[in-house]
C-alpha cells in the first residue's frame, strides 16, 4: 500500500486536544493533508456526521470487513470497535496528500507492523484532571463512559510517554504551543522526504 508521502499517525486520550491540532492544520495547509475517516460502532454524537467524522457501523458489519482484511488496524476501546480501512487511507493517497490516522495505541501497534512507514506522534495532555474538565465539558458523556475514557487515558498516557513508542511528543499544555510544535516537526519530516524525492502538494 505504500505511495507517496509517509502517512502521520496521531494518538492521544480522548479530550487531549487532537483534533483542534488537526483541525488547524488542514486549515493552513488544505492541499497537503487528507484525514483518514475512520470505522466505529459507537452511535454518532450531536453534530458529528457520517463519513466525515467517522462511517458509523454496526458491529456485524464492522466484524465482517475486519474479517475480510479490510482493515489496517483496528481496536475496540469503552466497547466500541475503531479501525482504519485500507480504501480510506488509498483514497487520500490517490490524491497525492499526507494521509493523517487518528488511532488508539493498539492500532498503532498493528500500523507499525505494516509496510506503511508512519510518523508517529502523540499528543499528551497537561493532566488527567484537565482531561476529566475537558471530557465533562463535552457533556457527551455518562458517568460510566466517562469513567471508563479516564481509565482508558491512563494506560494510553502511560503507552504514550514511552520512550521507542513514537517519533514525537506534543505537551498540549497551551494550545498555540503545541500547534507550533506539531507544524514545525511535520513541516521539517516533509521537507526531508521531498529532498528524498517525494512529491508533497502544498
Amino acid at each position: 500500500m505504500r505511495c507517496g508521502p509517509r502517512p502521520v499517525v496521531l494518538c492521544g486520550p480522548s479530550g487531549s486536544g487532537k483534533t483542534t491540532l488537526l483541525n488547524r492544520l488542514f486549515k493552513e495547509f488544505p492541499n497537503t493533508f487528507g484525514f483518514s475517516v475512520s470505522h466505529t460502532t459507537r452511535k454518532p454524537r450531536p453534530a458529528e456526521q457520517d463519513g466525515v467524522h467517522y462511517n458509523f457501523v454496526e458491529k456485524d458489519v464492522m466484524k465482517k470487513m475486519i474479517a475480510n482484511g479490510e482493515f489496517i488496524e483496528s481496536a475496540t476501546f469503552s466497547g466500541n470497535m475503531y479501525g482504519t480501512s485500507k480504501e480510506a487511507v488509498r483514497k487520500i493517497q490517490a490524491a497525492g496528500k499526507v494521509c493523517i490516522l487518528d488511532i488508539e495505541p493498539q492500532g498503532v501497534e498493528q500500523i507499525k507492523k505494516t509496510d506503511l512507514n508512519p510518523i508517529l506522534i502523540y499528543n499528551n495532555p497537561p493532566s488527567i484532571e484537565a482531561l476529566e474538565k475537558r471530557l465533562r465539558k463535552r457533556n457527551t458523556e455518562s458517568e460510566e463512559t466517562l469513567n471508563n475514557r479516564l481509565a482508558a487515558a491512563r494506560e494510553e498516557i502511560a503507552y504514550g510517554l514511552t520512550p521507542g513508542n513514537f517519533h514525537k511528543i506534543i505537551n498540549n499544555i497551551d494550545i498555540d504551543e503545541a500547534y507550533e510544535d506539531f507544524r514545525s516537526y511535520l513541516l521539517a519530516e516533509l521537507k526531508a522526504q521531498e529532498l528524498d524525492g517525494v512529491t508533497i502538494c502544498w
